[in-house]
């Protein structure tokens, strides 16, 4: 089974841990939409899924980093499949489509959080550290490695 074949292999490893980041961003993500987001009925001819008619802006737990955490599990899923079996031409365009129609997908979302939530979605989306699916290891990366180049002029300033 492909699953199992060399599954302490560095694209394996990958692969599990982008699974494992899909479920928990999933499960996160619904939860927080059901107790906070506080969805209402949908209208006979919307097209939007039940859970997607919220009252209340989320903005806490996986929110807090990221601004569209199931799309972001769609394509940790996405790319967890691909890894775990990488067929040559065929399974890099088949990832690389889905990857951008999530991310398309995403960015007709943010016009219509924009519409329903106004100016607090817009307050939202400046204070979030993360832009729609930055990861959270890069933004660490990112203040670590602004720290460092901090550090020395900090340091030639307390010396004057």
């Amino acid at each position: 089974m492909v699953l199992f074949r060399d599954w302490l292999s560095a694209r394996q490893l990958v692969s599990w841990f982008l699974g494992a980041a899909s479920i928990g961003l999933a499960i996160e993500g619904f939860r927080l939409f059901r107790l906070i987001g506080r969805p209402t009925p949908t209208a006979t001819r919307s097209t939007n899924l039940p859970f997607e008619n919220t009252t209340t802006l989320v903005t806490v737990g996986a929110y807090r980093f990221i601004r569209h955490p199931l799309y972001a599990s769609l394509l940790a899923l996405v790319w967890c499949a691909y890894l775990k079996n990488p067929l040559p031409i065929t399974g890099i365009v088949l990832a690389l489509g889905a990857s951008g129609f999530l991310i398309a997908t995403s960015i007709a979302e943010e016009q219509e959080n924009l519409m329903s939530f106004g100016a607090a979605y817009a307050a939202s989306k400046g204070r979030k550290t993360g832009q729609l699916f930055r990861p959270l290891w890069l933004l660490i990366l990112e203040r670590a490695e602004a720290g460092r180049r901090l550090a020395p002029a900090m340091a030639v300033n307390r010396s004057q």
